[in-house]
């Protein structure tokens, strides 16, 4: 996650999902952003919907009306608005950057671990994704990347995971259908539901002991975000 990218509408739609698997069940989210540096590209920008509450605030009034105060040219974006403007109530957060470096990396995770370990379901949020072969753990741009043995970690520590992941180039309904098959097989017991946007999919996944309030709160998602998600 880059600062940049702050309160787009994909960010929009981010922040709403997790509101509503918050508010359906009732559970604790940790937000661990794989925060990386601005690269000062055009990616981000896409904040026109800010000017057009009457086709998305009904979503959710109260974020929308949060993320609105962007329109003020002199708020910066920065990530960490999510906690001081409430974003996701009672989350707890790892905002520290994320460098390449593998020793770096190892450090940062042995940060968010204990800082986190109070949270019932953990939101991961790569620029990119769960890790490619091209791009070895501690190479360069390796800090895009979600890594399997951090994914393991996670759901080993007792959380049920969010994972963002950007679509790649190929047919879509096979790579997530491969992702969640992965998953399932990977992690013991842990069921895997994918919820996609137009960009990108997030990849829900589900431990035994929190199947029963997140399934009310994927019904919450569905039924409030009707059309964003499916």
């Amino acid at each position: 996650m880059k600062d940049q990218y702050f309160g787009d509408v994909s960010d929009y739609r981010k922040y709403g999902l997790l509101r509503a698997l918050i508010d359906g069940s009732r559970l604790r989210l940790g937000v661990c952003w794989l925060r990386t540096a601005d690269d000062g590209g055009r990616d981000g920008e896409s904040r026109r919907y800010l000017q057009q509450g009457e086709r998305w605030r009904h979503y959710d009034p109260e974020l929308y009306d949060r993320l609105c105060r962007l329109l003020d040219l002199r708020v910066p974006r920065t990530v960490l608005h999510a906690e001081s403007w409430a974003l996701l109530p009672g989350a707890r957060y790892h905002h520290r950057l994320l460098g390449d470096d593998a020793s770096a990396r190892w450090s940062y995770f042995a940060e968010a671990w204990p800082a986190l370990r109070d949270a019932n379901v953990l939101f991961l949020d790569p620029d990119n994704g769960i890790e490619v072969r091209s791009v070895p753990y501690g190479t360069r741009r390796s800090a895009k990347y979600l890594y399997w043995r951090e994914v393991d970690e996670a759901y080993g520590r007792g959380h049920s995971l969010v994972m963002y992941q950007h679509f790649r180039r190929t047919e879509r309904e096979a790579f997530v259908k491969d992702l969640a098959y992965g998953l399932q097989q990977r992690l013991a017991g842990a069921r895997v539901q994918p919820v996609q946007t137009a960009n990108a999919v997030y990849l829900i996944v589900v431990r035994p002991e929190h199947a029963g309030p997140l399934q009310k709160a994927c019904d919450l998602v569905r039924h409030r975000w009707n059309g964003q998600f499916r």
